[in-house]
């Protein structure tokens, strides 16, 4: 056995012995490892019975994840940082069965502390399938509490820059006077300038149009519902449920991970499109975007935006085949490689770079943000891409 192999074979044995003095294996951890070592001794402790936010014994640890509701999210994102899906399901319902973590989720103090955090939400859903159903109603409360806290924030101006893309993008060319688009209409009579006077005599008057309560745009949002993705997926389902909100734009929400599941009925309640996802899984985006392409209808007034951070499972050539041809076919393309406050995650460089060769740049979005990208992709102008440096 060489060096190295002994070396990890007692960094292996040491994980799993948990560093109690008769572990014999002398090797300390550092960096990842002793993260992972913590959130393993939060659950699994050495034995000891403890209840949540529980001392030690003796100085001995033992298990408990802190008495708090921050605890137990800080927690349950570390697991999901340093363990696979389906370690982490495993240890999440390990949690809920040892530690008391449904009692938790129950008490009113919890909900009295929270305060509005997607990261909250994420945990919240990431526990859905482990969940009592007794729990889940105290789940749904803190998870609505948060959506609407965010839809008073984003909601607004959403929907009025969006109204302002609509009309601007049904131009008319008998405007009455104060719908007179004057840049327009200047740059289209430059050639009728009279130095003379100083001025351009406008024989063609640019206009915005008026928004008619008839569908004019069509949104369709793809979301991967990996366990990465967590807080963009609550922000896309609160503006699923704003754009759905929007006479004159025909809204579609489809969440993937290896399957793809479509939530469009579910848009008028966003908490409830929340509860119809899974955090967590494999990804397969090209089968996601066949599906999202077979329900395209009008591609010139198609906007399709695809939330992912790019790490295909499916056929990856097929993927940016379809990419080209909804493109080809008039559909405006986005590509987010997250839709939150942290900026990028890690994500595949490769496919980024492969989209942004077809036209469709990949990018983090801020939810402040957001309304403007949409707003630049109704009216087909150039996408305001944050810059990074």
């Amino acid at each position: 056995m060489t060096e190295d192999a002994a070396v990890e074979r007692l960094r292996r044995w040491r994980l799993v012995l948990g560093g109690d003095r008769a572990d014999g294996t002398g090797h300390a951890l550092g960096g990842r490892d002793a993260a992972m070592d913590a959130a393993l001794a939060a659950l699994y402790g050495s034995g000891k019975e403890a209840r949540p936010g529980g001392r030690p014994r003796g100085g001995e640890r033992s298990a408990g994840l802190g008495g708090s509701a921050p605890s137990v999210a800080r927690w349950l994102g570390d697991i999901r940082t340093y363990f696979p899906s389906s370690v982490v399901q495993v240890m999440q319902k390990d949690a809920i069965d040892r530690l008391g973590l449904s009692a938790l989720l129950l008490e009113p103090e919890m909900l009295e502390a929270v305060q509005p955090d997607v990261h909250l939400v994420g945990t919240l859903l990431s526990l859905n399938r482990a969940m009592p159903e007794t729990t889940k109603e105290t789940a749904r409360a803190v998870v609505r509490k948060v959506v609407e806290d965010l839809e008073k924030r984003l909601a607004h101006r959403t929907r009025a820059t969006l109204t302002g893309a609509l009309d601007r993008s049904a131009r008319v060319s008998r405007p009455r006077h104060h719908d007179i688009d004057w840049n327009r209409t200047i740059a289209a009579n430059l050639k009728n300038y009279l130095p003379e006077y100083g001025t351009v005599v406008p024989e063609r008057l640019i206009g915005y149009g008026r928004a008619s309560q008839s569908v004019k745009k069509e949104v369709v949002l793809c979301i991967d519902q990996s366990g990465s993705m967590a807080a963009s997926v609550v922000y896309a389902s609160v503006f699923g449920a704003v754009l759905a909100s929007m006479r004159s734009i025909a809204t579609r929400l489809v969440v993937f991970d290896t399957s793809v599941v479509d939530l469009t009925d579910q848009l008028d309640d966003p908490v409830d499109v929340l509860f119809g996802t899974q955090l967590g899984g494999g990804t397969d985006i090209n089968r996601a975007l066949a599906y999202c392409q077979s329900q395209i209808t009008r591609p010139a007034e198609t906007v399709v935006v695809l939330i992912s951070d790019l790490y295909e499972g499916g056929i990856r050539d097929e993927m940016l085949k379809r990419v080209a041809a909804m493109k080809a076919a008039g559909v405006q393309f986005v590509t987010l490689l997250a839709l939150s406050d942290e900026g990028a995650p890690a994500y595949d460089r490769e496919h980024a770079a492969a989209l942004a060769a077809l036209g469709a740049p990949a990018f983090a979005c801020t939810p402040d943000l957001f309304p403007d990208v949409m707003a630049a992709a109704l009216e087909k102008r150039p996408l305001p891409i944050p810059d990074v440096a």
